[in-house]
């Protein structure tokens, strides 16, 4: 049972010991931010919201900017909006 217990604290001691080493190395090393260069600082960077709109014929919403927009209504692709106005004729 001693034995057990000498080979069980001496490995906890070892871990406990490598991980403070690695954690000095990871101090020393000079501070990378990567997420700096991959994400804006701020939400200005983002842009302003932008008005949703539904497609009229499949009803999938889009932002304005992205949708064509024929007879005052919103569509998702020339598509759709070429077929809604052949079945209206």
């Amino acid at each position: 049972m001693g034995k057990i217990l000498f080979w069980a604290v001496l490995i906890i001691g070892v871990l406990f010991v490598t991980r403070l080493l690695a954690n000095q190395a990871a101090n020393r090393r000079p501070k990378q931010d990567h997420q700096e260069t991959s994400r804006p600082k701020s939400t200005e960077t983002l842009g302003k919201p932008e008005e949703m709109v539904r497609c009229g014929k499949c009803g999938v919403y889009m932002p304005r900017s992205d949708a064509i927009k024929k007879d005052e209504q919103f569509w998702c692709s020339t598509e759709h909006a070429q077929t809604d106005q052949k079945t209206r004729s």
